[in-house]
Formats: structure tokens, sequence, C-alpha cells
């Protein structure tokens, strides 16, 4: 492990004093979610993405999409936080981690005890599905239930709208209000620690490169090169679960 840049990033925890975290996929495979891109590996080579237009417009594109999820794998329903969601956590615990902006979808950072209101959502969520007109929650369970008795998701049953998974996706606007609520946390960090994350995916790639404009330090844990290394105060190119677990002193 590179001791002085983890050391380097524990002395700039300690001095800051409004912290944001960014995370990606990569804080996730640490506990077997494999990631969406990488080629080869990424579930997106593998299984074309139905876009989200297709799935407005088409009743069959709507339920081959349902079959997806309620007959593929169910890696993400079954893991479990590890070290790396943990240590953000006890960051939050500490009151000087006020958001943790992420591009995942697993609801991982709730799972470990992140509030909902510290968790801001860029690409949705898919533990479970909302209606697209009056945005009434649904439960998988019940809608899975409902899809191996009837062959189909039905319509909403108080707005009669489209029902899809909670998650943004391709062709989909990102969440309007998800990316104000980022944007004001960024304005008011002084440290960015991004883990995890390409940063190669847009509009949400565009924060941490926001807040290192406005002055930020800007630290990236990430076992590969990403385009901000460059510019970043600190580069850890290690394990997350690892070097958050030493940084915040999570045993």
């Amino acid at each position: 492990m590179s001791e002085e840049a983890v050391q380097a990033l524990g002395r700039a925890i300690d001095a800051a004093n409004s912290i944001v975290c960014f995370t990606g996929a990569g804080i996730s495979t640490e506990s077997g979610i494999p990631d969406f891109r990488s080629p080869g590996t990424g579930l997106w080579t593998k299984i074309k993405p139905i876009q989200f237009q297709d799935f407005m417009a088409s009743e069959q594109a709507r339920q081959e999409s349902w079959a997806r999820k309620f007959s593929g794998d169910r890696t993400m329903e079954d893991a479990v936080p590890n070290k790396g969601h943990l240590a953000l956590a006890r960051l939050v615990e500490t009151g000087k981690c006020n958001a943790i902006i992420t591009q995942n979808v697993d609801n991982l950072h709730q799972d470990s005890g992140v509030p909902d209101e510290k968790v801001i959502e860029l690409h949705g969520n898919a533990s479970y599905a909302t209606c697209l007109s009056c945005h009434t929650r649904y439960e998988l369970a019940e809608l899975e239930q409902q899809f191996k008795q009837l062959s189909h998701v039905e319509a909403c049953g108080r707005c009669g709208g489209i029902i899809k998974t909670a998650t943004i996706s391709f062709g989909q606007a990102m969440p309007e209000q998800e990316m104000m609520r980022a944007q004001a946390a960024v304005e008011r960090c002084d440290l960015m620690i991004v883990l995890g994350s390409s940063l190669t995916v847009y509009p949400a790639a565009g924060f941490p490169e926001f807040a290192h404009r406005l002055g930020a330090t800007l630290a990236i844990v990430n076992r590969e090169e990403t385009p901000l290394d460059a510019v970043a105060d600190i580069v850890v190119r290690e394990q997350i679960g690892a070097t958050m677990s030493l940084v915040v002193g999570l045993n």
C-alpha cells in the first residue's frame, strides 16, 4: 500500500470541515457486483441495454425489461456492504461527510447505515420501482409475483402510469433534483473523495471537476488511472475497503 498517499488522505480528512464522497462501480465490485461497462466483463457488453425511449414506446420492450430483471443474475440483490461502504458510513457518522454522491444503483450505502438524506443517487436505485407518472413506489417482490402470475407487469394501480425500476436508463434524463442536490453539496465541500469511479461517465463525472475548480482538495482512490489523476491533490491506487478502513480507523 502507498503509505505516503494514504497518510496524506488521512491528513486531508482530519483537516476538512465538509467532505463529499463520490462513488462509482469500483467500491461495489469489492462486494462482488460486476460493473456495467468494462470491456469483455461489463454487463452491458454482454446484454444490449434497453433504451428508455424503447421502454416507453413498446409494451414488448417493457415486458422484456421485466423478464430480464426477474430472470437475471441476482448478484446485486444478494450483495452486502463491504469495508469501503462501512468506512464511508463511519465518516458520515463523524459529521464531517455531508453527502455521498453515487453513480451506483445497488443501495449498499443505505444498507451500510448511511441515512437516505445523505445519499445522492445520480443513476437511481435498482432495489425498487416507481410509477413514472405519479411516482408511487412499488416493491420488486410484489411486481415479481405479479409478473410470474400474469407474464407482465401491469400499469400503476393509482394513476395508470408506466412502472419502471427506479434506475436511470440509457436515454433517460438525469434526475433534476438529485443533480441540484449534488451541485449544492459540492459547492459547500472543502474535500472531495472519489472512490471507485473511472470518471468517464458524464454528466456525473463533472462533479469532481467542479469541486476542483472551486478550490476543494481532490482525492482519488481507484485501482486504475482516471482522467483527473493529473490534477488531483491525492491519488491512492489501492483497494478502497482496505484504504478507507485504515484512514477512518475501522477495524
